[in-house]
């Protein structure tokens, strides 16, 4: 298993996929994130706008929902 990538090791086109997984995957759990984007960088770190967040806060998010759907999400209707 290879080591985690840190947040500013990814490119702003793999952020714009991420950021696509969550809003595809959170859905099914009822969160939404449609007007999540990429919104610069600071310190060479992409930010993320729902909020202006690193990547490390989108991966974090995507890592909780691959639980979730793991586990069979209690928030699943």
């Amino acid at each position: 298993m290879s080591a985690p990538r840190e947040a500013s090791d990814h490119t702003e086109a793999q952020v714009d996929v991420l950021i696509r997984q969550l809003q595809e995957r959170g859905a099914r759990l009822g969160l939404l994130w449609g007007s999540a984007r990429t919104n610069g960088t600071v310190n060479g770190h992409i930010l993320v706008n729902f909020g202006n967040a690193p990547v490390s806060t989108l991966l974090n998010l995507l890592a909780l929902i691959t639980n979730a759907e793991a586990k069979g999400s209690p928030w699943e209707s």
